[in-house]
């Protein structure tokens, strides 16, 4: 039977990278999970009843906890299922920051080389949504850009492929030995955007013999059990459950935040994203949590990463 309490529940779709990179996580874990498939374009409106605007892909619901970007959902799932842990190698600072490089400069580099390389056969209202979230505001020229720039791209790409391949030259299963941790699946999702979603990719892949190796490793850990469940059941999830308590004081915050302290949140770089309001639930070094009401949904606490957004005071 599902503890429905504690249930997993991660809003996304198949061809997203970033969900990739959380089933993979989910995989490692070897954690049951329901999945509610999103549309791949806004709106998404039951979605954003559970978040209050944020419409970025995945976001995973525990009850009437909402976990926004797969940072934050990393964390959670580490601190609710620590073994196996997430970080074999006892070195998650490290790794943390490494996870800056990969989700930032890497993943930028290869939404371009993907973009660029469709160029004109980009559906129009896809090329808009996607040219707006990863290359701001003046997306048609970086569109174009991308294009005209593909060879170059293509060759950063690589210097960095070949860097992984020396770090797994010595034969180890995962990138910091013998378990899988959250850095492989961090690396992973760049490299299985690359792989099915750039024509080229396969032939730039097979330059790295154990690089491919690696990739087989993960692939092989699958994505954990999954089942399938409606968004409006998840949503009736979130109505009759409460969100977790969060006990612990805000302490020595640069920003000055307290309980109740009226905010909004939003990613650091503009995506032409809603910001989401709401009050402050609790605030930490990594985490900073809003407690938010939906008529639909009942009182919500949802979570962001406090690294790449920005907490407003209203």
């Amino acid at each position: 039977m599902t503890d429905l309490a504690n249930e997993i529940i991660l809003h996304n779709y198949p061809q997203s990278p970033v969900a990739e990179k959380v089933r993979v996580g989910l995989g490692i874990k070897k954690l049951p999970w329901a999945s509610v498939e999103i549309p791949r374009l806004p709106p998404k409106p039951m979605l954003i009843k559970l978040t209050g605007g944020y419409r970025r892909t995945p976001v995973m619901q525990i009850g009437a906890d909402i976990y926004c970007d797969s940072q934050a959902i990393l964390r959670e799932i580490e601190n609710r299922h620590p073994a196996p842990s997430f970080f074999p190698a006892n070195d998650a600072g490290l790794m943390w920051s490494l996870s800056r490089w990969t989700d930032g400069a890497l993943f930028d580099l290869v939404v371009k080389i993907v973009l660029g390389s469709a160029g004109d056969a980009l559906p129009a209202d896809f090329a808009q949504d996607r040219g707006r979230l990863y290359l701001g505001a003046d997306w048609v020229e970086g569109l174009k850009a991308a294009n005209a720039d593909l060879p170059h791209l293509v060759a950063q790409m690589r210097t960095q492929l070949s860097w992984l391949n020396g770090q797994l030259s010595d034969g180890r299963a995962f990138l910091t030995g013998d378990a899988p941790g959250a850095i492989d699946a961090q690396f992973f999702h760049v490299v299985w955007f690359l792989r099915g979603r750039f024509a080229g990719g396969p032939a730039v892949l097979a330059e790295f013999p154990d690089l491919e190796r690696w990739e087989k490793n993960v692939t092989d850990l699958g994505h954990g059990a999954m089942s399938e469940l409606s968004a409006e059941e998840a949503n009736e999830r979130a109505k009759t459950s409460t969100p977790k308590a969060i006990d612990a004081a805000i302490t020595n915050d640069p920003q000055g935040l307290e309980k109740g302290m009226a905010v909004v949140i939003s990613p650091d770089v503009d995506g032409g994203e809603q910001p989401v309001e709401g009050t402050i639930a609790g605030a930490s070094t990594d985490t900073v949590t809003i407690h938010r009401n939906d008529p639909e949904c009942g009182d919500l606490h949802v979570h962001f990463p406090r690294l790449g957004y920005r907490v407003t005071v209203v």
